[in-house]
């Protein structure tokens, strides 16, 4: 495939392309990103005290409940705030290299996550053979719905900031095949996405989902030259995953209806894992599509 934009968003990361710097790089988002944590534990220390901000902590971890989903929202400031300091400081590039020219970064993230949520919405009128359970009252559902949506486009920014904005970038600087710059940040990104503990045997299909989500994000940003694309596909992904149906467990306190987690057999969410990949993988070609004129 030809990466004409590409080229143009890869160049400032061309001054300082060493991998040891963008080691370094990874290394400080760790730091601003548990920086940001430890701030938050502070906030709640200073509102509930000591014994109530651990108790937010716990609450944090299940995140079922609409006040701690928006904690762990919150949480992802440091990662967005991570690679911008890293592209300063370490790379001297301009912060706003990541995101890429801004009339095409908004015009694509519209267009993608319209595309997403329709396709989306089209996939919900399939039948299915679980029931979901009213999570929340409507009113309380649209009480928070501001504030989530805030949250969402942070956490997603964050991840689309950190992977395909600074990690590809960079790579992309230092390594001309796309097995690099390509493959590499979606690994990563794909493998963090590993939770055994909730998906149990399907844990590695989830992977393998995400991964094909990241290589497509990843083709989206090199087509265009921005992450507008593959930023507006994930916020509405996660849109219609965190507030509209999710699991019953970890960020599932926004969600208006739940699933219960025992409600689905491995064996038949195997198949519905799979099928979401072929929605993955049309919804991309939708969006590579309507964003082809740039």
């Amino acid at each position: 495939m030809q990466y004409t934009a590409h080229a143009d968003f890869v160049a400032p990361a061309r001054t300082r392309p060493a991998l040891w710097r963008l080691v370094l790089g990874l290394i400080l988002v760790m730091v601003v990103y548990a920086a940001g944590i430890v701030i938050i534990f502070g906030i709640l220390v200073a509102v509930s005290g000591l014994e109530g901000a651990n108790t937010w902590l716990g609450r944090m971890v299940t995140a079922d409940t609409p006040t701690a989903t928006l904690l762990v929202l919150a949480t992802f400031v440091g990662m967005a705030l991570g690679p911008l300091l890293a592209a300063r400081l370490l790379h001297r590039r301009p912060m706003s290299t990541l995101f890429g020219p801004r009339p095409r970064l908004l015009r694509h993230f519209a267009i993608a996550a319209v595309i997403c949520g329709a396709l989306n919405g089209l996939t919900a009128l399939i039948p299915v053979s679980f029931s979901p359970v009213l999570n929340l009252d409507l009113a309380l559902w649209v009480s928070f719905l501001p504030l989530a949506l805030v949250g969402i486009l942070i956490q997603t920014g964050a991840e689309e900031l950190l992977f395909r904005g600074y990690i590809q970038s960079q790579l992309a600087a230092r390594f001309a095949s796309p097995l690099a710059w390509m493959i590499l940040p979606s690994a990563l990104f794909a493998v963090l996405h590993y939770q055994p503990s909730i998906m149990g045997e399907n844990a590695w299909i989830v992977v393998a989902a995400v991964f094909l989500y990241a290589i497509c994000a990843a083709d989206l940003t090199a087509k265009t030259g921005t992450i507008g694309a593959a930023w507006g596909f994930h916020f509405s992904n996660n849109a219609i995953a965190i507030l509209f149906l999710a699991l019953d467990g970890p960020l599932s306190g926004l969600a208006l209806y739940t699933v219960p987690m025992g409600a689905i057999p491995a064996a038949d969410l195997r198949p519905m894992l799979l099928s979401g990949m072929v929605v993955t993988a049309v919804i991309w070609l939708a969006i590579r599509f309507a964003v082809r004129r740039g």
